[in-house]
């Protein structure tokens, strides 16, 4: 019998259906991907597995864990069951984790909470673990906090405390879909081996395929709460039957046609840039100690040309960016816009500010959500010394909806109502709305599905068509890099290491550190069959 049987499960709430059958099975040592865009049901059946459905949930059908089934079990007996049977590890540590306690007694709390042990010995175990997922005694003490950790460190943090007590079966809800490619190579890897060590069935929900084709020994595509097709990895992807799955992986691998970039005039010049920061002391009276974080940097931007930047967390990308937008100063070095500085006698130049968009990450998370769309895309307008008003002021919102595939009656609804890539469509409405000479792009399709995503870089080439549109696409996805910029540039620890025309630097990367993102990055398999299917 498989440690894991989910048989006919349907789910509810309210008068909504939400998981419609899903029938499958993890077998101890087994690492199975449930895999589908938002909405498809995959949290949803990680959220049942685990006895942490909402309220209003109506599931039916058998969740067989070890012979016990979940949904006849009571919720006092799932709370000895949930750390000690199954542990979860969630998309975001910082938000899986208590900000106010250390991480020695976050991994010790799930010890003590199933096992009555002094705290000494509760804390030792703990040690024991965090030693175990790469966070060495002498660099991590337990008295460390989450704010004094990386992304990649917390997420280890989340790991150790749902496998703190060796759990049968281990769940893992996007866990890589915020890291840096070398981060989430880490991460991955070592969820690999925690789970041949211990011998757990491993299920990872995850809409990354690449991940999933080199991780998974079974994948579960899900569309709508139904399962469409299972099988083992290798079979499934050399011989896909349901047409959305074949959808899913050429959306993995899509390619943008970007139009040829025009002739080459400078807009952005960044010149021997330093950017440091003052550290604590480390004595009462001793000095500062400085540390820099970006360290004489050097590149041109030209007036329709996209550029992008990579490189792993902590590298400087984001204090590059905050000194290009002029949100924070530098300590040497020169950047200007169109012939203008940023930063004119140690004051922002609002003049060039209002020439420059940001769009962020979340594309949710960016907006105000008790304002309409109407107002929301308009905030630009408030840089301007005289802003548009009336029908002037409708005719931009309606040209700027209606250049991103939307309709100008949008413009009279509430951000909630959009799904996340329209809401993105949104940010970049707003961010063009006042014609900038350039646009930021942040992250800005990292969070999005991989067909929503194809959709959205698709828009961006349309604009480039459209419009000498010019931006600098910051991102860790190195694939979605390739196909949407005509040079890129790689950051190591405040220094470009490389750049170059985009294709040059990921078909031939000269330096060792380029050469270890792209060899981390993870890969989708070639399949052929993909090029015939109808």
């Amino acid at each position: 019998m498989s440690l894991l049987n989910i048989e006919n499960l349907n789910l509810s709430i309210g008068l909504i259906p939400i998981l419609h059958d899903v029938s499958f099975t993890v077998d101890a040592g087994e690492i199975v991907a449930i895999t589908g865009e938002s909405g498809s049901g995959k949290s949803m059946t990680a959220s049942a597995t685990i006895g942490l459905l909402p309220g209003g949930a109506l599931p039916t059908g058998r969740i067989l864990l070890d012979g016990i089934d979940i949904l006849d079990t009571s919720e006092a007996e799932m709370c000895r069951i949930r750390g000690r049977k199954i542990g979860m590890v969630f998309q975001e540590p910082m938000t899986a984790l208590n900000p106010v306690q250390t991480i020695g007694a976050q991994v010790a709390e799930t010890i003590r909470i199933h096992e009555n042990l002094p705290k000494s010995e509760a804390m030792r175990r703990a040690r024991a673990m965090l030693d175990r997922v790469g966070l060495p005694a002498e660099r991590f003490p337990l008295s460390r906090y989450p704010h004094e950790l990386s992304g990649g460190q917390r997420q280890r943090v989340v790991i150790a405390m749902a496998i703190a007590l060796r759990p049968q079966l281990l769940i893992a809800d996007e866990p890589t879909t915020a890291l840096d490619v070398t981060t989430q190579a880490h991460i991955l890897e070592l969820l690999k081996d925690l789970t041949r060590e211990f011998g757990m069935g491993l299920l990872m929900i995850t809409h990354d395929l690449a991940v999933v084709a080199d991780m998974a020994d079974k994948i579960v595509v899900m569309q709508k709460g139904d399962v469409v097709e299972s099988g083992p990895t290798a079979d499934l992807l050399a011989n896909m039957q349901h047409p959305y799955t074949r959808a899913l992986f050429k959306a993995s691998s899509h390619q943008v046609n970007l139009p040829e970039p025009p002739a080459s005039a400078p807009l952005l010049k960044v010149a021997n840039v330093v950017r440091n920061y003052r550290l604590p002391r480390k004595s009462l009276f001793g000095p500062r100690p400085e540390m820099r974080a970006v360290d004489d940097v050097s590149f041109t931007l030209n007036t329709g040309e996209r550029l992008g930047l990579v490189g792993e967390s902590g590298c400087g990308k984001s204090t590059l960016t905050r000194a290009i937008l002029g949100l924070e100063p530098v300590q040497d070095g020169e950047i200007t816009l169109g012939g203008a500085p940023v930063w004119a006698d140690r004051k922002p130049n609002l003049e060039v500010r209002r020439q420059m968009q940001v769009v962020f990450q979340d594309p949710y998370g960016s907006f105000n959500p008790r304002h309409r769309v109407r107002r929301l895309i308009c905030e630009p307008f408030h840089l301007l010394p005289s802003p548009p008003t009336g029908a002037e002021r409708e005719a931009k919102i309606a040209t700027a909806l209606t250049d991103v595939g939307l309709q100008p009656s949008d413009a009279d609804k509430f951000i909630h109502e959009f799904s996340g890539g329209q809401r993105q469509r949104i940010a970049i409405a707003r961010a063009l709305i006042n014609d900038p000479a350039l646009i930021v792009f942040d992250e800005a399709v990292s969070a999005l599905d991989v067909s929503v995503r194809a959709q959205v870089l698709d828009l961006l080439a349309d604009l480039c068509r459209a419009r000498p549109l010019s931006y600098l696409f910051i991102s860790h996805d190195l694939s979605v890099v390739r196909t949407i910029t005509d040079r890129v540039m790689v950051m190591k620890a405040g220094e470009i290491v490389e750049q170059g025309e985009t294709e040059a630097v990921f078909s031939n990367p000269q330096h060792p550190y380029t050469q270890s993102l792209l060899a981390a990055a993870p890969q989708l398999p070639d399949m052929k069959t993909l090029a015939h299917a109808p």
